[in-house]
């Protein structure tokens, strides 16, 4: 049996993070990962996705080039080509990872890790390995209807398989990865339609940002079809879906299910170590990353807990902060997570959305102040999408509880706004600071 301080089941952004801290610490530290390190965010995710969202910013603004004089005779889009260099971008992340992890002296095993008892776990070999701590990072899977025929389509796993653009596509679903990739593929030259179960999109997010987006994805083509449970999906040349309500949509070349994730918990063991699940079958965790068994901790994506790279990252260093640099009181906080959503437009956000801070506050505590304009880029154009933002505030002093943005540059904005957000900026804060003219973000400090 192998012996080491800290065991990571799982290699991407969390568990990654959590080992390479550790060891700096002076750690012996395992990682266990069969398939390729990073995980979902470097190879499935957030990476792969944003140099797609580029391409598809590249096209939009072929499309605008006209408006400042440009004569541009466009030849096609080659799929395939950016398909080959995003993999190889990829790639070399993948090999950097591995670097990182030699550097630091961590063991990596290729090979999933299954619990033997709470402090002892086997590798796909039956070899051994013990350590006080163990650190379960496993991550999510995108999840597929339990209906006939649903292995017709694809999940976002597959569409970074795709080695062409298809030319129509139904994306099922209403969240983040649905916006975004049924915008990337539409911006790219598919025929998108949208299909989502209820009457919006984006529904845990602030109202202005949902119903701003679906405007603009509709604006831009997209077809979004709402009251769509999806019953069963038939294949014959093309792809058909079918409805409960009866509606029969036809002719998709290809289909993406991006209804969510599930947790990624079965196969190593948990209920042999004695981990428990919540009623959402997540790992619980307190606010620590511990587990129902001491010394076996979760972080990022298996946790439930605000689903996001950073947030995994963060989770896991201050983890290791807490177990190998004596810094007993280390943890993440889960309020006021900035996130944006890569779609298109971009949108970023932080902290509560108005009937979130309704809901804390009261209504009568509540104060909002809201702009939409055309940003300067449109100024030319006929196309004139528009920019909307909203600060939520709430108390006397209108403390700043919510920062929500959509529209071009929303995505870079908003890291700045965020750290105000959690420093506790008061709406006469934003007022005092001098405005950065002609941009957009100006509108946050000049809002009545």
């Amino acid at each position: 049996m192998k012996s080491f301080d800290l065991i990571v089941i799982g290699g991407g952004s969390g568990g990654l993070a959590a080992a390479q801290r550790a060891a700096e610490y002076g750690a012996r530290v395992v990682v266990f990962e069969a398939a390729r390190l990073g995980g979902t965010c470097v190879n499935v995710g957030c990476v792969p996705k944003k140099v797609m969202w580029y391409a598809a910013e590249i096209s939009s603004a072929l499309n605008a080039a006209a408006d400042y004089g440009f004569s541009i005779q466009r030849f096609g889009h080659d799929f395939k080509a950016l398909k080959t260099r995003r993999d190889a971008y990829v790639a070399r992340l993948n090999g950097i990872y591995a670097k990182n992890l030699e550097r630091r002296g961590v063991m990596h095993v290729a090979s999933w890790a299954q619990f033997v008892e709470p402090h002892v776990v086997a590798d796909a070999g039956g070899q051994r390995y013990t350590a006080p701590h163990v650190l379960i990072a496993t991550g999510g899977q995108p999840l597929v209807p339990a209906i006939p025929g649903a292995e017709q389509g694809i999940t976002s796993d597959g569409f970074f398989e795709l080695e062409s653009l298809p030319d129509r596509v139904a994306v099922i679903g209403s969240g983040y990865i649905a916006v975004e990739l049924a915008g990337v593929l539409n911006a790219l030259g598919s025929k998108v339609s949208l299909l989502i179960r209820r009457e919006s999109v984006l529904r845990s997010f602030e109202p202005l940002l949902s119903q701003h987006l679906a405007t603009e994805m509709q604006n831009d083509g997209i077809k979004l079809i709402t009251g769509a449970v999806p019953e069963r999906v038939e294949r014959n040349d093309k792809i058909s879906l079918h409805t409960a309500d009866g509606r029969q949509f036809d002719d998709f070349d290809q289909l993406i299910w991006a209804i969510g994730r599930a947790p990624l918990v079965d196969g190593f063991g948990l209920k042999d170590a004695g981990v428990a699940l919540n009623e959402s079958g997540y790992i619980q965790v307190d606010e620590y990353q511990n587990t129902t068994v001491d010394g076996i901790y979760a972080v990022g994506d298996v946790t439930g807990l605000a689903e996001l790279t950073p947030v995994a990252i963060a989770a896991g260093r201050r983890l290791s902060d807490r177990l190998f640099n004596a810094q007993s009181d280390r943890k993440l906080s889960y309020a006021n997570i900035p996130t944006v959503i890569f779609s298109h437009p971009p949108i970023g956000t932080v902290g509560l959305s108005e009937p979130e801070a309704i809901a804390t506050y009261g209504e009568d505590q509540v104060r909002t102040y809201v702009s939409e304009f055309v940003p300067m880029f449109n100024a030319l154009s006929e196309k004139k999408p528009k920019t909307a933002m909203k600060l939520v505030t709430a108390g006397t002093e209108e403390k700043v509880v919510g920062c929500h943005l959509i529209g071009l540059g929303a995505d870079e904005i908003l890291q700045g706004f965020a750290v105000a957000v959690v420093m506790g900026a008061r709406k006469r804060d934003l007022d005092d600071t001098i405005a950065i003219h002609p941009t957009s973000a100006e509108e946050l400090v000049t809002m009545r």
